[in-house]
């Protein structure tokens, strides 16, 4: 059974910084693409960073790239996101994802390229 679990989230002040984590379970956690999207209210949920199976390959979305680092630990099955100079308008629940790579080996942007979810997790910026 996989288990995607984030984990991290919270309050916090504009310009300041929180980094999520994500635990997957039940999965070759080195042959999964890893992905981070967020939903805010009224909004679909969209795509904020991805990387590669070997940690090489990262893609992010405009609003983020400078701000926002994904990186993973292949021997602990956790997938990061380290989130710095943080804005009122990334206030969203960020969900992390998870799908086996095909070859050849591409960073995946989309939702429906994904296949396993975590119940996301609350991030909250003040202005």
């Amino acid at each position: 059974q996989v288990q995607v679990l984030e984990s991290g989230g919270g309050l916090v002040q504009a310009g300041g910084s929180l980094r999520l984590s994500c635990a997957a379970s039940g999965l070759t956690f080195s042959s999964n693409v890893m992905g981070w999207f967020r939903q805010a209210p009224g909004k679909e949920r969209a795509f904020v960073a991805g990387i590669s199976p070997s940690g090489r390959s990262t893609l992010y979305a405009d609003s983020v790239k400078g701000r926002f680092t994904i990186s993973r630990d292949n021997a602990n099955n956790t997938v990061y996101l380290q989130m710095n100079s943080l804005r009122p308008d990334d206030t969203a629940v960020y969900y992390c994802a998870a799908t086996y790579s095909s070859i050849p080996v591409r960073v995946r942007t989309t939702v429906r390229e994904y296949t396993n979810w975590g119940q996301g997790s609350q991030v909250t910026v003040s202005s």
